[in-house]
């Protein structure tokens, strides 16, 4: 099953309007897991670097940007946060800058470029890279051109895949895998870590997320309805009654996991430091 395509169709649902794409971003972060544990990192990392002078111009890039939605979180969150935001995909820029346009957002730039040759030396306090790495088969370059783009003392915040089966990737004979539009099944937690102090960082941090109550929570809030949308987009029109009665034990599940320690999980949450 092909992930982009459903993606791409709820993008154009809640596209008509800036309300109904700033919904659709509240919505994402409600559901999205990864979402929750990723903004937990960010004010971590905001109380922690921001305590002298709150003030203080902050530039951050935005690894992977895609519909925009941890870079409408940053702008909002600090509006001395300056978002740099990339993406490969010349439609998610032309869509990302028309919507930050709009509704007259002027700490952000939106560019398409390629992680294996992007770098900015020296300008970063911190650099976001959500389910991304996954992708990429360069992914040493990709670091070291991280490293390269931090500010001393700068943060690598990563959400990716695990190899114990992030995304269902182990899954290669169900329908409701997402391996074809990943090149690696997932990183082990001592490899991702080995690969960043090769590129130059010199503390590294990771922890699983998406244990028992994190897969519940996907398998409920993402993996069941995309599944039904790729067999028919009239799925669209129960989507909020299936909500409503899954969402509850969804919510649940996406705050435990984020406030719980997983010995093993399908997700990695990683940090680094330059």
């Amino acid at each position: 099953m092909q992930y982009d395509p459903i993606k791409k169709s709820l993008g154009q649902v809640f596209n008509k309007t800036p309300f109904l794409r700033i919904l659709f971003y509240k919505l994402l972060d409600l559901l999205l897991l990864r979402s929750w544990h990723i903004r937990k990192e960010i004010r971590r990392w905001a109380s922690e670097t921001i305590t002298v002078n709150p003030d203080a111009m902050k530039y951050i890039l935005d690894a992977g940007s895609g519909f925009g939605q941890y870079t409408y979180f940053l702008t909002n969150l600090n509006k001395h946060w300056f978002v740099d935001a990339v993406d490969v995909k010349d439609e998610q820029i032309e869509d990302c800058n028309n919507f930050f346009t709009r509704i007259n957002r002027k700490n952000v730039l939106f560019e398409k470029a390629d992680l294996t040759c992007f770098s900015k030396p020296d300008r970063f306090d911190l650099v976001l890279s959500v389910d991304v790495m996954e992708h990429i088969t360069d992914d040493e370059l990709v670091f070291r051109n991280f490293y390269d783009s931090l500010t001393q003392r700068g943060m690598l915040l990563i959400s990716t895949p695990s190899d114990q089966g992030g995304s269902d990737v182990h899954d290669h004979n169900e329908e409701g895998s997402f391996i074809d539009e990943h090149v690696r099944d997932g990183y082990n937690i001592n490899d991702i870590q080995m690969k960043l102090k090769q590129a130059g960082f010199q503390k590294t941090e990771a922890k699983y997320s998406y244990g028992v109550p994190g897969k519940i929570a996907w398998n409920l809030s993402m993996k069941y309805p995309i599944l039904l949308l790729d067999v028919s987009k009239l799925f669209f029109i129960f989507l909020p009654f299936y909500y409503l009665i899954t969402f509850p034990i969804a919510f649940l599940c996406n705050r435990l996991d984020t406030n719980m320690h997983h010995e093993t999980g399908t997700g990695l949450i990683v940090k680094a430091w330059k």
